[in-house]
């Protein structure tokens, strides 16, 4: 009985040791999907209805003339990339980005943001039309940097 035990051991050890190197973790490599997604878009997009207390613009975007430059602020928003489509995770943290812009713009007594730039992992994107997100394996970055001003009446 107690070499059957023995035998039974060793085997089940056996087992248990090919089946760890069978089931160890490859080497991780990690996504780092570059996306570039059209502004117009994300306002479209359910999360972006509303959006536009604070009026804003992208680099190159035309806009009204500016009275007051207030200053420059950066606003960098992730969002959870599991269950969506990197397409829709984008939207929604370029949206939380806008809408960070726009906070700051009423807390400092501006009325608009201009001259948005994509700014995500320190890589510039200018664009009027289009704002660039990187979408990893669970989350996606949207970060953005734009002025607040004072536009003219």
């Amino acid at each position: 009985m107690t070499r059957m035990l023995s035998e039974f051991s060793g085997a089940t050890l056996s087992v248990l040791a090919l089946a760890s190197i069978l089931l160890a973790p490859l080497p991780a490599s990690a996504r780092n999907t570059e996306h570039f997604f059209l502004v117009k878009d994300a306002r479209e997009s359910s999360a972006g209805q509303n959006l536009f207390d604070v009026p804003f613009y992208m680099k190159g975007q035309k806009h009204p003339g500016v009275a007051k430059t207030i200053g420059t602020w950066e606003s960098n928003r992730p969002s959870r990339g599991v269950f969506r489509s990197d397409e829709s995770s984008c939207h929604t943290a370029f949206i939380s980005a806008i809408r960070s812009l726009q906070q700051r713009a009423e807390r400092e007594g501006g009325n608009a943001i201009i001259d948005i730039v994509s700014i995500t992992r320190n890589k510039k994107t200018e664009s009027a039309t289009q704002y660039r997100c990187i979408a990893g394996a669970t989350v996606v970055h949207v970060a953005l940097r734009g002025k607040v001003v004072k536009l003219s009446k």
